[in-house]
């Protein structure tokens, strides 16, 4: 069996997939583990507030619990975030594809990512369209409202919502054309993103998460430890070719 510095030095289209747990090691919780946003006590359950529904029909209570739990400003990216984008600077990498809305990604330097369910960095007036920072939504002290009056929704995808198109068909297009891709830090239960799998046909499918996923069974190499600590050894290794080359 390869190990994931083999493979890694043996692609050259890669294409990363990544959920919560990427962001972990940034000190943002994931949802569903033992310790998960979903796992603690609200009177009104996690799921429920992050949906269409409850914000339109409950806009301060949703606003209370996405400032409180949602945004996290003060996050830095990752040893993961970080390898990630200096594989897309020495050629390696084609796309990272993302359930998370945190922005970290680009943060540390990555230009093509695919942000499934949107961004806390994109917020948008539902009556004028004029977009706002993710500060703007923090420093508001309820229902934030542009200048015109309207509602500034976060353009990041709610429960009953759909996938934008266009993110969709890029995010498959890169998957399609990986040699290599590296699924992390998801337990792959959120569909449709789950399912974006299975327009791999290279030839390395890698698994990195803490906990089993259903993919396990199917993949190159597994690796059930954290994403930054598994890619954060093969940055140096990188360089070190990149130098030498």
């Amino acid at each position: 069996m390869m190990t994931l510095r083999e493979i890694i030095d043996n692609s050259r289209r890669i294409v990363f997939f990544g959920g919560a747990g990427v962001s972990t090691e940034s000190g943002i919780p994931d949802f569903r583990s033992a310790d998960g946003l979903y796992r603690q006590k609200y009177d009104v359950p996690p799921e429920v507030m992050l949906s269409a529904s409850y914000f339109y029909a409950h806009t301060q209570e949703f606003f209370r619990f996405y400032r409180e739990k949602m945004l996290p400003l003060s996050a830095k990216p990752n040893a993961a975030h970080i390898r990630l984008a200096q594989w897309e600077r020495a050629g390696k990498l084609l796309a990272v594809v993302t359930q998370n809305i945190d922005g970290l990604h680009q943060a540390a330097g990555s230009k093509c990512v695919y942000e499934l369910h949107g961004s806390i960095h994109r917020n948008t007036c539902l009556s004028c369209g004029r977009k706002y920072p993710a500060r703007f939504i923090a420093e508001s002290s309820s229902v934030p409202r542009c200048a015109c009056g309207g509602i500034v929704k976060p353009d990041v995808v709610l429960y009953e919502e759909p996938l934008d198109g266009d993110t969709v068909n890029g995010a498959l297009a890169a998957i399609a054309a990986a040699d290599t891709l590296i699924v992390a830090g998801t337990s792959l239960t959120v569909y449709p993103a789950a399912s974006f799998v299975n327009y791999f046909g290279g030839d390395n499918l890698v698994l990195i998460n803490r906990d089993p996923t259903p993919l396990d069974k199917d993949c190159t190499l597994v690796l059930h430890e954290k994403v930054g600590e598994a890619l954060g050894g093969l940055a140096s290794y990188l360089s070190e070719k990149e130098e030498n080359s």
